[in-house]
């Protein structure tokens, strides 16, 4: 399964690992390799109109305006949630 966030599509992005910038001269340039950067997805239950249902949400999400108003049933969900 992806590791995407279900209420914002956030996921992993591309970056690189730097271990020491050693300023200076080209031939003594840090080495890079590169890694992804990960979203902290929390799984959290949620009330849905056909019932409970287990969804991943970003941590970044869950303390927002945007996500309380659609746990407490102000705003709607997003219509995959629903089907």
């Amino acid at each position: 399964m992806a590791k995407v966030c279900d209420i914002t599509g956030r996921k992993a992005q591309a970056g690189r690992w730097t271990r020491h910038p050693h300023s200076g001269s080209w031939a003594h340039r840090a080495p890079q390799k590169a890694r992804r950067f990960e979203v902290n997805l929390q799984t959290v239950t949620i009330q849905t109109p056909k019932g409970k249902k287990r969804i991943k949400v970003a941590a970044r999400m869950l303390t927002s305006r945007n996500f309380l108003a659609m746990v407490a049933g102000q705003k709607q969900l997003p219509a995959h949630l629903l089907k």
